[in-house]
C-alpha cells in the first residue's frame, strides 16, 4: 500500500509589479486601460480596492510585506536597507518549493532570502559600475544581454545616443533592442520557461518579480501603438495646488529635476501633453505585463496546475505620473500609495467581488500562510483576508465592521527624499493626514469633497484641534516601534551620478 500523503494545499503564485498605480486595470474602473488578463483575474477573483502600501519606496514596502509589519518595526524605511525576507523559509521548511523570478528588491540583491532557486533581476535602469568591476552584481538580464552581444538601454546609452532628446522626453522611451530581451518579457519567459520545464510534484510557491511598469517608461513599438488615440483622464497641476503643498514637495522635485532618476529628466513646467505623453508610455508598459499574465495562465492550465493555484496579484507601490508635480515615488499622495490588489483561486474564494475595505498590501503575507496552513506569528502587524475572500466581509455578526480604520506609510530620508528626515501618513476613508516630525508642516486632505488631495488643509484654522488629535494619535502610533528595535532613519548615502 502506498502511503504517501496527498499534498492538497495549493501553489500560489505571487505575481509583483513594480510602481503600478491602482487606476490601471479596464475591470476596475479604467476604460482607457488594455488589461484583457488582469480583467479575467478581476472578474474571477476578489479585487481590493483600497489597498495602501505602508511605504511610498520599494525596499521599504517589500520588507512589509515580507516581514509582516510596518517600517518602524522592521527598521527599513528607505531604499537602501538589509533587509531578507521571513515567511518564504517557512513555506519552504513545510514542504513547498519556493522560487523567485525577477525583481525581490531583497537587499543585498543576490542574498537566497528563503528561496530554493532565484533568478533576480533588479532595476531596468541599474548601471553595472563598470568602474568597480569587482563589486558589480550581474543578475540574470544583464548575463542574457552579454551573451546575446547586446548593450542594456540605460541613462547613460540614451544621453551618449541623443542628449537633446533624453532631456525632453520625461523617461519615456520606445525599446531599442530585440523585443524579448525588453526585462518584462525576460522575466515573463523565464517563468514560463521555469513552469514548462518543472517535474516536481511538490506544490511552490512562485514570486514572480515585473521591473515594470517602473520607468524608464519602455514599451516595445507594438504596446505603443495600442495607446495611440487613447485620451487620458489626467491633467497637469495647477499652480494653485502647489502653493499649498510643504516646503519637503519643492524640494524634492528639485531633487528629481537635478538627478534624472532611472532615466527621467524631470522638470516643474508641465503641460498637460506632458501629462497624456507619460500615461501612453506607462499604459503600455502595463499592457505589456498583462500579456505575460495570460500567457503565465495559459501555461499552468496548460500543465494542469491552474485548478489548484491561487495567484495574487499586486505592486509594490504606485507612480505620480505628473500629478501634483511629482514623478515617481517618495510621497503619500494616493496616486503613490493605493495600489491593485487581486485574488484569484477557483473554487476557493468568491467570484467577481469588489472589496472597498481599507487593508494594507503587506496583509497578503498572513493570507498567503493560511492557504498554506501555517500559523501567523501573534506579533505580526499584517492581518489576514482570509475572511474577506470567503465571505465578503470581515465579520459575519456585524458586516459593516472592517479590518482597519486606519492605513498607515511611513518613509525616512534619503538622497532623493531630503526634505524630511521622517513622514508618516494615516488615512481613513475620509480623511488623511501626512505628519512631518519636528516640522510645523504637514498635509490633510478631506477624501470625501477632494479626492485628489488637490487643497492642502493643514492650515485651516477650523481643522486646527482635529489636526491636532490626529497628530497626536499617529505619533503616539509610530512611537510603538520604540518597543521593537526603533531607530532612526539611515544617514544620507552618496548621491546618484548627475547627467
Amino acid at each position: 500500500m502506498n502511503s504517501k500523503k496527498i499534498e492538497t494545499r495549493p501553489n500560489i503564485v505571487l505575481i509583483m509589479t513594480d510602481q503600478q498605480r491602482a487606476d490601471t486595470i479596464s475591470q476596475l474602473g479604467c476604460p482607457w486601460m488594455i488589461t484583457p488578463n488582469l480583467d479575467r483575474l478581476v472578474k474571477e477573483g476578489v479585487s481590493f480596492t483600497n489597498c495602501f502600501v505602508t511605504s511610498p519606496v520599494c525596499v521599504s514596502s517589500r520588507a512589509s510585506v515580507f516581514l509582516g509589519a510596518y517600517p518602524h518595526t522592521t527598521n527599513v524605511y528607505t531604499n537602501f536597507e538589509v533587509w531578507q525576507p521571513n515567511w518564504v523559509q517557512w513555506l519552504a521548511e513545510s514542504g513547498y518549493h519556493c522560487v523567485n523570478i525577477g525583481k525581490m528588491h531583497i537587499n543585498p540583491y543576490d542574498a537566497q532570502g528563503g528561496f530554493h532557486q532565484r533568478f533576480f533581476v533588479e532595476n531596468k535602469d541599474r548601471p553595472l559600475f563598470l568602474e568597480d568591476h569587482e563589486r558589480a552584481i550581474y543578475d540574470e538580464w544583464d548575463k542574457a544581454l552579454k551573451a546575446k552581444g547586446l548593450e542594456k538601454p540605460s541613462r547613460y546609452t540614451r544621453v551618449r545616443d541623443n542628449r537633446d532628446a533624453f532631456m525632453q522626453n520625461l523617461g519615456c522611451f520606445t525599446w531599442e533592442i530585440d523585443s524579448n530581451m525588453h526585462p518584462d518579457n525576460f522575466v515573463g519567459d523565464t517563468a514560463l520557461w521555469w513552469l514548462q520545464d518543472r517535474k516536481a510534484e511538490s506544490p511552490f510557491f512562485l514570486q514572480i518579480g515585473f521591473p515594470g511598469p517602473h520607468p524608464p517608461y519602455d514599451p516595445t513599438s507594438d504596446f505603443l501603438e495600442l495607446y495611440k488615440d487613447v485620451e487620458f483622464p489626467h491633467r497637469a497641476p495647477l499652480k494653485t495646488e502647489l502653493a499649498l503643498q510643504p516646503s519637503m514637495h519643492a524640494q524634492l522635485r528639485e531633487s528629481m529635476v537635478k538627478f534624472n532618476i532611472d532615466s527621467v529628466a524631470w522638470r516643474t513646467k508641465l503641460s498637460d501633453d506632458d501629462i497624456q505623453r507619460l500615461q501612453r508610455y506607462y499604459s503600455a508598459n502595463v499592457s505589456m505585463i498583462d500579456h505575460k499574465v495570460g500567457q503565465i495562465l495559459s501555461c499552468l492550465d496548460t500543465r494542469g496546475y491552474l485548478d489548484n493555484t491561487l495567484i495574487i496579484f499586486c505592486s509594490d507601490h504606485a507612480d505620480a505620473l505628473g500629478e501634483h508635480g511629482h514623478i515617481q515615488k517618495w510621497t503619500m499622495y494616493d496616486c503613490v500609495t493605493r495600489v491593485p490588489l487581486v485574488f484569484w483561486a477557483p473554487d476557493k474564494i468568491k467570484k467577481n467581488h469588489k472589496c472597498d475595505d481599507l487593508v494594507q498590501l503587506m496583509d497578503l503575507a498572513p493570507t498567503i500562510l493560511n492557504f498554506a496552513g501555517i500559523k501567523t506569528p501573534e506579533n505580526w502587524e499584517a492581518l489576514a483576508l482570509n475572511k474577506m475572500l470567503n465571505d465578503g466581509v470581515w465579520d459575519d455578526a456585524d458586516p459593516e465592521k472592517t479590518l482597519r480604520q486606519y492605513v498607515y506609510a511611513e518613509l525616512g530620508r534619503d538622497h532623493i527624499q531630503s526634505g524630511a528626515e521622517y513622514v508618516i501618513m494615516r488615512r481613513d476613508k475620509h480623511w488623511k493626514y501626512v505628519i512631518y516630525p519636528g516640522s510645523e508642516e504637514g498635509e490633510l486632505y478631506n477624501l470625501t469633497e477632494d479626492p485628489r488631495e488637490l487643497k492642502n488643509l493643514w492650515s485651516e484654522p477650523s481643522l486646527r484641534e482635529q489636526r491636532k488629535d490626529a497628530a497626536i494619535e499617529i505619533l503616539s502610533w509610530s512611537s510603538l516601534g520604540n518597543f521593537r528595535g526603533h531607530r532612526p532613519p539611515p544617514k544620507k548615502p552618496q548621491a546618484p551620478m548627475t547627467i
